[in-house]
């Protein structure tokens, strides 16, 4: 069984994700104290990647505001829902607000409009 996850986990995990990244090759930058140009180098493509982050919560943060919050029929709190097809944010239990899909095997590639032209023509 595939283990699915909520859209908007996803985002802000690849967002923490950069901020170590970030911070990591900063402190890579300091093994080159002895070539000025390499540690700035570093720590520009660091700095970058911390703050590309934020620019990725800051999106993430403006799409949840406008997302739809359901209550999860598994667990009975509530969470919201990006797209068609989602999971749920605390028990990761596949949901849908598209009255076609109910009852079809969740899979993430109905939120793309190219699978959902193939599901209908089929």
């Amino acid at each position: 069984m595939i283990k699915y996850t909520s859209k908007i986990n996803k985002i802000r995990t690849f967002a923490l994700s950069l901020v170590f990244i970030g911070i990591i090759i900063m402190y890579a930058g300091l093994y080159f104290r002895s070539h000025y140009i390499l540690m700035s180098l570093f720590m520009l493509i660091g700095f970058l990647a911390t703050l590309a982050s934020a620019g990725v919560y800051f999106w993430i943060g403006m799409i949840s505001t406008n997302a739809v919050q359901v209550v999860c029929p598994n667990c009975n709190k509530v969470t919201k829902v990006l797209g068609r097809a989602d999971a749920c944010m605390s028990c990761n239990q596949p949901l849908t607000l598209d009255k076609n899909l109910e009852g079809v095997e969740f899979d993430e590639k109905y939120n793309s409009r190219r699978a959902m032209r193939q599901a209908t023509k089929k």
